[in-house]
């Protein structure tokens, strides 16, 4: 399997899980892409990973970092591989075998836990503005089992079932290179969230799936390299999402609807959770959908 597979990895100030990451992929291409980590990241990866490719550039995104990655990838499959993230034994096996089982699937995601172990949801819906409801007025917490009430996170999909999803949490996705290469990599328009929402949904309409591999499974530490603190690139990820996939008039009832769950938020919750429903129902009164994208 190592000829089939190269493993990318986009870093921003990574320690300290960025050594328990290579690791875990060990014995394949493995190709770091940085984005200017101050904080020994890269010294690290040059000293204890020779093998590994590293490439430096300027702060793209998610998405940009991963397309760099891309070009310079050898398999016929690529695995994601967030930097706070590491495979469990026989997880990347797993994944690719499955894949091979199965050609229609352009994307597949394996079981997430936590570092104590617990599941890790990561079976995803793509955005509608019903889901935006369900989530952002807190109805999901009615009934959070429920594909009605929480569509967007899951909702009905139990995480011990290998089969086909509607999409996934990028964390770790395994994808087929001809899949990618017939639908494009990612699009660096979204720079931190949503990005991979739009790639899987592009796979979708050109014909592909996704799936989820419930046997396989990942580690996440969950938000360790940016701590948080980009939740307005969150929502303007969801109005590009909108604005690309349901047209600008959908973009701004979702901006609308947004605006009023923070609002309401923002008045319920103190300390760092309101700040950040602040900053986000500034951001969102700032403009219209298309200016904010802009």
């Amino acid at each position: 399997m190592p000829d089939d597979l190269s493993i990318v990895v986009v870093t921003y100030d990574a320690m300290p899980w960025i050594q328990q990451c290579l690791e875990s992929v060990r014995g394949h291409q493995v190709i770091v892409v940085d984005h200017g980590s101050t904080d020994g990241t890269v010294e690290l990866v040059r000293e204890r990973y020779p093998e590994v490719r590293l490439i430096e550039q300027e702060n793209r995104g998610m998405g940009g970092g991963n397309n760099a990655g891309m070009r310079v990838a050898q398999g016929r499959y690529t695995l994601l591989l967030n930097s706070d993230a590491w495979a469990v034994d026989g997880a990347l096996h797993l994944l690719a075998v499955y894949l091979d089982a199965h050609p229609a699937v352009a994307v597949a995601g394996p079981r997430l836990a936590n570092p104590d172990g617990s599941l890790q949801r990561s079976v995803r819906g793509f955005p509608t503005l019903w889901r935006l409801a369900t989530e952002y007025f807190f109805l999901r917490k009615l009934a959070p089992r429920s594909r009605a009430l929480n569509a967007f996170y899951g909702g009905g999909f139990r995480h011990d079932e290998t089969g086909e999803v509607e999409s996934l949490h990028g964390a770790a996705l395994m994808v087929r290179r001809e899949a990618a290469d017939a639908v494009g990599l990612f699009d660096e328009a979204f720079f931190m969230f949503s990005e991979e929402t739009d790639w899987i949904y592009r796979f979708r309409q050109a014909g592909w799936s996704a799936a989820f591999v419930a046997e396989a499974e990942v580690v996440h530490v969950g938000g360790a390299s940016h701590g948080g603190r980009l939740y307005v690139e969150n929502l303007r990820g969801i109005l590009r999402f909108f604005a690309k996939h349901r047209g600008l008039r959908e973009a701004e009832r979702a901006r609308r609807l947004l605006l009023a769950a923070l609002r309401l938020r923002s008045a319920l919750f103190r300390g760092d959770r309101g700040r950040r429903y602040r900053d986000g129902v500034r951001f969102l009164a700032s403009g219209d959908a298309r200016s904010l994208i802009s």
